[in-house]
């Protein structure tokens, strides 16, 4: 099969479209064709060396496609269904991909639509998990219009929290069609919001890694009550946590996305897609940030 992979760290140009063996899923997975991948910050962070330090390395961990294999033990899906879901391995950016946690695609998506979801979905669930958020709390999101950020809003709305978020004033309008009351990042953050919640905010939630924890951590009345998805230097100086994947995936909100999608309750816009081959330039793209919605790349029919 083809798959996108690097043998050296380094810029775009680093990355190649290579033969590898074709994956074969075991015991609880399956294995897909993949029609789409999602790509994500972690992956040219990788490429650049600022992750991990094995090589080679094959790209990616979310994608959509169809099922062409079954693992032992499973009966919940049947070849040819529409699923999409997570590469553990790092390796759905390639024609065949083995998932070890997956859903079907909701109905009303496109194989794009779904294959952007699971990283943002998976970790803004994980980071409202981690602080509580719920009914009748205020919550804070810094970098709301990002695709981790925008998701953290729409799923605290479904739980009925009260949602703040920082963004350009160019976003604000978008913020708005979410559900959250928009402020201005940058300077003057801290008074800002406390013209919206004079008394601060229960929980703040860092998506962005801007430098904010001090503020944050005023807003929401004590580190306990942040977390942060981008700043782990700040996490450590400061003592809030940082979450992270290795310490319990919120893989529950696969199977929980699709009646929201159904509802009209929730949506990730796909910003742009690419083909495969193209991998070098959807790496360009991200890495100058500005982006609002999924890059995606397009394989297979």
């Amino acid at each position: 099969m083809k798959a996108a992979r690097f043998s050296r760290f380094g810029g775009p140009e680093v990355l190649e479209i290579v033969d590898l063996p074709d994956p074969h899923p075991g015991p609880g997975e399956i294995r897909i064709a993949v029609r789409a991948a999602g790509l994500n910050p972690s992956d040219w962070k990788k490429r650049a060396g600022l992750m991990d330090e094995e090589l080679p390395q094959t790209m990616g961990h979310e994608a959509a496609g169809v099922v062409d294999e079954l693992g032992e033990g499973v009966a919940d899906v049947a070849v040819g269904d529409r699923v999409f879901g997570f590469s553990v391995e790092g390796a759905a950016q390639a024609e065949l991909a083995v998932l070890s946690y997956y859903a079907p695609i909701p109905p009303s998506l496109d194989f794009p639509g779904a294959a952007a979801l699971p990283a943002a979905i998976e970790t803004a669930t994980r980071a409202l998990d981690q602080l509580g958020v719920g009914s009748g709390r205020t919550l804070l999101v810094n970098g709301a219009s990002g695709s981790v950020g925008s998701a953290a809003v729409q799923l605290a709305v479904v739980r009925r929290a009260r949602v703040i978020g920082t963004a350009g004033p160019a976003n604000h309008e978008y913020l708005r069609s979410l559900g959250a009351v928009p402020v201005a990042y940058g300077e003057g953050l801290v008074e800002r919001v406390r013209a919206l919640a004079p008394d601060g905010v229960d929980l703040a939630l860092d998506v962005a890694g801007s430098g904010v924890l001090p503020e944050l951590i005023d807003l929401a009345n004590g580190a306990e009550h942040v977390v942060t998805l981008a700043d782990f230097a700040g996490a450590k100086e400061h003592g809030v946590v940082f979450s992270r994947g290795d310490a319990g995936r919120a893989v529950h909100v696969l199977g929980e996305i699709g009646a929201l999608i159904e509802a009209g309750r929730f949506s990730l816009p796909v910003a742009r897609t690419f083909p495969l081959a193209d991998v070098a330039e959807a790496h360009r793209i991200a890495e100058e940030g500005g982006v609002r919605g999924k890059l995606v790349l397009l394989v297979g029919e």
